[in-house]
């Protein structure tokens, strides 16, 4: 027997999600342990291997890839440390003249109109940015040679001031690296060990601001993610683990150890980059759809993306607070929205759910750790939506008269309210906030929602589903059963993806043929490297061209799929013309057919597919559910006047074709699932729910 195993470290949970060859699935949610969030792990593993009856160093080993195993790996670790300011301190090494560019990024601020606000703090401090004397022009000639001497007096400056690495962005490095090379060996010389990165390296672009925002965040993440990742696989080998880590990187696939090692802000938002893949792949097998609107709902955020006709989009527009990461990832929008979010009032008395958390320790009132706030996941309990006996199926105790007391306290009191309105206002507060990301992210990919089923992950995201779906107008949900994991089962069905990037300029106008091939053939080369280095037969692989161009005199680009790995004729550059017209017109409504290209950036996503968990299908149970009936308890559906007889189903005891009328309350392991008047429910054959708008 082999095991696949996947992880996902969250704010407030750790899930685990294991699967054996014979697709049974075995699932742990624990709390998160920061900061030594191997603990976490290591609490899940131990759930995993009690369930199989087998310890844990029998277990690792036979997740170990020797034996067709893996273990998959995702965390927030470097999101956490980007987030909370806990990054090593850095050192940047730029051509003279130029120290300013990370203040003053794109335009410096988001409104530069509003002369009153300041311009947001440059990711490295101005003192420890230093020019060195060099200049290389847009062609890749040298103009002015590079001051070896004064590379060696800025080492010794930041040495001086104990940076833990050094980040290296010099103008049009990424036509011709050069001077940045030279600097990487003289660090080496003067500096042994000292971790260090080039922007040709790590993101080679024409936007200097991003290529330097890329590779400072790089080299402030190197430490800290290469000792977790060491750590963790040092506690791992020493239990039982042979083989390499799988990381799940931002692309929505993952990467070994030591490939993740050397480009850590790839795992910068890994989490949300697989709840799309989640979706695809279970929406598929459920209802044959491959477009769909993806959620997830866990204790601390809320994730929103879209699959359309298969296809999951990256984008190079994503920012940590105000800083651009500057690389291409899973194009998701995440808000503060959760079950552990915080209720509160703004100065003008509105009340306000989120982006506050209470996160993993204390967390909601109700999980009786010493929690003071109102959260999410205290109203649910107040509304009779979570048992108190069977929170994450029986694992853990909630107390509900702490959940009213602080509600009543902190809300209903102020409000002059009931406990019960209040405790409704403050999800209909946050699902509001999560119709409007919604929203947001579905007009900006020109998506009408009422044409795509809503797929819902996250432990509390059946809580709120029905509602968010019936605003939207969406007529159709499909729940995962694991859904309270969806990031770890995103995890299970992920390939080995690494991403290569060229800029070449060239318009169509008058397109660079030669020019262009030969950065296409440059990144499929390194692809194909990179697929060796990960282990792949030769040949093995599947490679997936685009390019990043916009229209003439345009400032953002759209990224375009090639057709096929090269452009060599008038006709098949007429198809990639006629491709970027249509992917304009989707997103902005418009396109401009007479109108020539401006082509920036040619890439390639390397992806080494990998044997996917093969579910089982459950046999036909008939529509009745009254073997799952737990019994009735007060819940409240405010469309019914209040507090009413709500039944109560046991979800592992549910079957294939289980029909589940309004209103009532389906409870699983890791999640809930409220199904409230206008709804209904059917069991799918894989064991998910269905549900249908009446």
């Amino acid at each position: 027997m082999s095991y696949r195993v996947a992880v996902d470290i969250g704010g407030t949970f750790t899930d685990l999600i294991s699967v054996d060859d014979e697709g049974n699935i075995t699932i742990a949610k624990t709390p998160s342990t920061p900061p030594t969030f191997a603990d976490g792990i290591f609490n899940g593993l131990d759930e995993i291997c009690q369930a199989y009856g087998i310890s844990l160093k029998d277990y690792l080993e036979q997740c170990s890839s020797f034996v067709e195993g893996a273990f998959i790996h995702g965390s927030t670790v470097a999101t956490n440390a980007l987030v909370e300011g806990k990054t090593a301190k850095v050192g940047l090494i730029c051509t003279k003249g130029f120290r300013d560019v990370l203040l003053m990024r794109e335009g410096g601020k988001d409104n530069p109109f509003n002369w009153r606000v300041d311009y947001p703090e440059p990711y490295v401090p101005r003192r420890l940015t230093l020019g060195v004397t060099e200049r290389i022009n847009a062609e890749g000639e040298i103009e002015v040679p590079l001051n070896e001497d004064e590379v060696r007096q800025v080492i010794s400056e930041l040495k001086e001031e104990n940076v833990e690495a050094i980040a290296v962005a010099l103008l049009w490095s990424f036509i011709n690296p050069v001077h940045e090379l030279r600097i990487g060996e003289i660090v080496k010389e003067e500096w042994l060990g000292l971790p260090f990165k080039l922007s040709h390296q790590v993101n080679p672009i024409i936007r200097e601001y991003r290529r330097t925002s890329s590779t400072v965040i790089d080299a402030s993440l190197h430490p800290i993610v290469s000792r977790y990742l060491a750590d963790l696989d040092d506690r791992l080998a020493k239990a039982g683990y042979k083989g390499s880590l799988s990381i799940i990187t931002a692309t929505g696939g993952f990467m070994p150890v030591s490939e993740v090692k050397e480009r850590p802000i790839y795992t910068v938002g890994s989490g949300p980059a697989v709840g799309p893949v989640a979706g695809l792949a279970l929406a598929k097998m459920e209802t044959g759809h491959d477009s769909c609107i993806v959620t997830d709902l866990g204790g601390t955020s809320f994730d929103v993306s879209i699959v359309t006709e298969g296809n999951i989009p990256r984008s190079r527009e994503t920012k940590i607070d105000s800083t651009m990461l500057g690389i291409a990832r899973v194009d998701t929008k995440s808000i503060g929205a959760g079950g552990g979010s915080i209720a509160w009032f703004d100065p003008g008395g509105m009340l306000r759910v989120g982006p506050q958390s209470s996160g993993a320790r204390p967390g909601p009132a109700c999980y009786i750790r010493g929690g003071k706030e109102a959260t999410v996941t205290d109203a649910n309990v107040v509304l009779g939506y979570l048992d108190p006996d069977y929170f994450l199926g029986g694992r853990m105790k909630i107390d509900p008269k702490l959940s009213e007391e602080v509600i009543k306290e902190k809300i209903a009191d102020p409000l002059n309210m009931s406990l019960l309105e209040a405790a409704s206002a403050i999800t209909t507060v946050l699902e509001h906030n999560m119709v409007a990301a919604i929203t947001d992210i579905v007009i900006w990919q020109g998506v009408d929602p009422r044409e795509y089923p809503l797929f819902v992950g996250g432990g509390a995201g059946g809580l709120h589903a029905a509602n968010i779906a019936e605003e939207l107008e969406m007529k159709e949900i499909l729940i995962s059963r694991v859904g309270g994991v969806l990031c770890a089962v995103g995890a299970q069905y992920s390939d080995a993806v690494g991403e290569f990037v060229k800029t070449y300029y060239t318009e169509t106008k008058n397109f660079d043929y030669d020019g262009v091939n030969k950065a296409l053939e440059e990144v499929e080369e390194r692809g194909r490297d990179f697929l060796s280095r990960i282990g792949a037969k030769p040949g093995a692989g599947r490679f997936d061209f685009y390019s990043d161009s916009r229209y003439n005199y345009q400032i953002w680009e759209l990224t375009v799929p090639l057709r096929g790995n090269r452009i060599g004729n008038e006709a098949e550059l007429a198809q990639f013309i006629n491709d970027f017209h249509d992917v304009h017109e989707r997103v902005f409504a418009v396109k401009e057919p007479g109108a020539y290209l401006e082509c920036l950036l040619w890439g390639v996503y390397a992806t080494l597919e990998t044997t996917k968990p093969k579910l089982v299908e459950q046999s036909y149970a008939g529509e009745n559910p009254s073997a799952a009936l737990m019994g009735k308890r007060k819940a409240y559906f405010k469309e019914l006047g209040g507090l009413v007889d709500t039944p109560f189903y046991r979800g592992d005891k549910l079957g294939y074709g289980n029909k589940i009328d309004a209103p009532a309350v389906i409870l699983e392991e890791t999640s809930t699932v409220v199904i409230p008047p206008g709804w209904s429910a059917t069991v799918t054959k894989f064991g998910n729910y269905l549900l249908e708008s009446k």
